[in-house]
C-alpha cells in the first residue's frame, strides 16, 4: 500500500508532465525572472523568524480558508512582519497553483518559499522561472542522489533549499549535503499523523551554524518560545496564520509583540 506522500508526489509528476514546457521556453522565463532574494538573510536576524504561509488547504485538515487574493494574503503578512512568505503550489492536495505564487511574486518585495513536492530537475528550474528564491526539498520524497543534486542545482541557480526532516535519519542525510538552511516537520508526511516530541528530539541536533526552522502545529507564542529554546531561528505558519481574521496581528501575538 502506497503512502500519502507517495500518492501526492505521483499526482505531482502528472501534473508536471501536463505543464511542462521546452527547456528553451524555461531557460527565457529564467532570464526573464527578478533577481532573487536572500532568503538565507532574511532568516538571520537575532530572535525567531516567520515564514508565512499562503495555504488553502492539506490532506491533513482538508479545506482551512478561502483565498480569493493570495496577493492581499501576502501584503498582510508582510505587513505584520514576515521575514519570508511561502506559497503552495501543489494542486491537488493543497489546493495551491504556480498562479497564486505568481500573483504573489507581484504583490511583495520579500523572499519567497515555493512550497511543494519536487521531485524532478524540471520544478527545481521552474521554481526560478517563477521567481522564487527558496524551495522546499524533502528528504522523504527523493533519493539521495537527487537530494544532492536538486540542492546543487537550486543552488546554482541562485535560490536557497529548506531541506526537510522528520526523524534522526532524514536528518543524517539532510546534513549530508551540507544544508544551510533545514526544517523540523513535526506531522509524518507518510501517514499525517503528529510526531509530538518531533521539536524536542529532532531542533538540538541540528548543528548551530545551519538555520533550524519548526513547521506545523505552532499556533500560539508559548510554542514559539518553546521552539526558539531548542534551537529553531525560524518557524513555518500557515494554518494559524490563514484561519485568523487579522493576519498581520496573529503574526504579532505569535512573535509575542
Amino acid at each position: 500500500m502506497s503512502t500519502v506522500l507517495e500518492d501526492i508526489c505521483d499526482g505531482v509528476r502528472e501534473d508536471v508532465a501536463a505543464r511542462q514546457i521546452s527547456d528553451a521556453k524555461l531557460a527565457e522565463q529564467i532570464a526573464a525572472a527578478p533577481r532573487p532574494h536572500d532568503a538565507y538573510a532574511a532568516l538571520v536576524p537575532s530572535g525567531i523568524s516567520v515564514i508565512a504561509e499562503v495555504k488553502r488547504a492539506s490532506p491533513s485538515k482538508g479545506d482551512l480558508a478561502t483565498i480569493a487574493h493570495p496577493a492581499d494574503l501576502a501584503r498582510q503578512y508582510a505587513d505584520g512582519g514576515a521575514a519570508i512568505i511561502s506559497v503552495l503550489t501543489e494542486q491537488r492536495r493543497f489546493k495551491g497553483s504556480i498562479a497564486d505564487f505568481q500573483s504573489v511574486r507581484a504583490a511583495v518585495e520579500i523572499p519567497l518559499l515555493r512550497k511543494d513536492f519536487i521531485v524532478t530537475e524540471y520544478q527545481v528550474r521552474e521554481s526560478r522561472a517563477i521567481g522564487a528564491d527558496l524551495q522546499l526539498l524533502i528528504v522523504a520524497a527523493l533519493s539521495q542522489t537527487q537530494l544532492r543534486d536538486f540542492y546543487q542545482m537550486t543552488r546554482e541557480l541562485g535560490m536557497h533549499s529548506l531541506i526537510e526532516i522528520h526523524d534522526e535519519a532524514e536528518l543524517e542525510r539532510a546534513l549530508d549535503i551540507s544544508p544551510k538552511i533545514v526544517g523540523v516537520n513535526s506531522r509524518n508526511l507518510k501517514d499525517l499523523s503528529i510526531n509530538a516530541d518531533a521539536f524536542e528530539r529532532l531542533l538540538p541536533l541540528i548543528p548551530q551554524d545551519v538555520i533550524a526552522v519548526a513547521e506545523s502545529g505552532i499556533s500560539q507564542a508559548s510554542e514559539v518560545a518553546h521552539v526558539r529554546d531548542l534551537g529553531a531561528r525560524a518557524i513555518l505558519v500557515g494554518e494559524t496564520l490563514v484561519r485568523a481574521g487579522e493576519p498581520a496581528q496573529a503574526i504579532r501575538r505569535l512573535l509575542g509583540e
